[in-house]
């Protein structure tokens, strides 16, 4: 039986090592020929196995000239290598890497769709995006989404048929790791790191984890965390754990604001975000859009409550009222309201951390997750070749 084989790829290599890396690793060990397509990146080439190849394609999010380029280096690979799946997710290498395999005549290509970038847009721009996005799935096989809402809004939204998308078991990309995220050491590291920042015991300590960008509703969370120092919770601190982006929609009002308080934190990137979220009472993701929101299931495998925005991908990483609140996107003040309500409300922020452990830890564990990703590989390429096997038999 030929040995299995599988080529990944995304836009930035920073989205292999924080979702991919580790379920590749599980591929790998379990029959599989992984390979590596994104950006450049000298230190990941460093860190891979000689099992796992690497090619690098110079690419980068946003508008690329060099597009064509791109493709056609990426049909070459797949008519040499000729892969049994290509899988790619993030926007700008799922169009290329669905048309460049498409073009290869690929049997298996396989979309993970991890956010639909339209939805953030409006007018012609979100036309354009829409387009894109039809373009790519009708050119997948397979469609992948990591949450059950984005599955069921982008039928809705005609861009795919029942036929050939689904959800991985509970959704996510990759799951938990419940020995990094380890419950166990909440105290440990919540002393750690509230003695670090000189955080006081009382304080109540609000928390966001992401890119520092305005579709993760960083203008509404400082605009909300100001109402609530200035007039509700003034023993309080907001965390903030994440690189700064240039983004010039951020109010710069607002920045400078928190920049100058004592009460708003900036702790920039961390690869120990397991002992950030450890110091937090409650986590917030005020997002425009996500395609599921991975951080919001981190954070209530370390006992957060959470609050999060009423959209597509973050309501299936929490259970609405039970291990958190949703609010609508770009509402300043249904924010302030969930915010207090945490905060005034101590029986039922302490029930919300317990459900969130369990609910985190029984929905979205990491390798349950990768066992279910690979038995889906599996049979997907079975697929192939017993549909392979029966034109070959047909036309014998």
């Amino acid at each position: 039986m030929k040995k299995k084989s599988i080529c990944v790829v995304t836009t930035k290599s920073s989205t292999i090592e924080a979702f991919l890396l580790e379920q590749l690793y599980y591929l790998q060990k379990n029959g599989y020929d992984v390979t590596i397509v994104c950006d450049v990146d000298d230190e990941l080439e460093k860190k891979l196995p000689k099992s796992i190849s690497y090619y690098p394609i110079p690419m980068k999010r946003g508008i690329e000239i060099g597009m064509i380029i791109i493709i056609w280096r990426l049909v070459l690979l797949f008519k040499r290598e000729r892969f049994d799946i290509v899988q790619y997710s993030t926007p700008n290498a799922a169009f290329y890497a669905s048309i460049a395999s498409w073009l290869a005549s690929r049997p298996i290509r396989l979309y993970c769709q991890w956010g639909i970038r339209y939805v953030g847009y409006r007018g012609l721009t979100r036309l354009i995006f829409k387009l894109i996005e039809k373009i790519t799935c009708l050119l997948s096989t397979d469609i992948e989404p990591d949450s059950f809402s984005n599955l069921q809004f982008a039928r809705e939204e005609g861009l795919y048929s029942t036929k050939n998308s689904r959800v991985i078991w509970n959704g996510s990309a990759n799951g938990v790791n419940i020995k990094k995220f380890d419950i166990n050491k909440k105290n440990e590291w919540r002393n750690e790191i509230r003695k670090y920042y000189n955080i006081q015991g009382s304080e109540f300590v609000y928390g966001f984890s992401g890119r520092l960008v305005k579709d993760k509703g960083i203008n509404e969370l400082i605009a909300a965390y100001k109402i609530i120092y200035e007039n509700f919770v003034p023993n309080s601190k907001l965390l903030i754990v994440g690189s700064y982006d240039d983004d010039n929609n951020i109010d710069q009002q607002l920045m400078s604001w928190a920049r100058d308080s004592q009460s708003v934190i900036f702790c920039g990137y961390t690869n120990e975000i397991e002992k950030y979220y450890s110091a937090m009472d409650v986590f917030i993701l005020p997002s425009y859009r996500e395609g599921f929101g991975s951080v919001v299931i981190e954070a209530e495998a370390m006992g957060n409550a959470v609050i999060v925005t009423d959209i597509p991908g973050p309501i299936d990483a929490m259970k609405k009222g039970v291990t958190g609140l949703t609010v609508r996107k770009g509402e300043v003040g249904e924010l302030v309201n969930a915010m207090k309500k945490l905060f005034d409300e101590v029986d039922l922020l302490l029930l919300m951390k317990e459900n969130a452990v369990k609910f985190s830890r029984e929905n979205f564990e990491q390798k349950k997750l990768w066992n279910h990703v690979l038995n889906d590989r599996n049979l997907l390429i079975q697929r192939t070749r017993t549909n392979s096997m029966g034109v070959y038999r047909k036309n014998a």
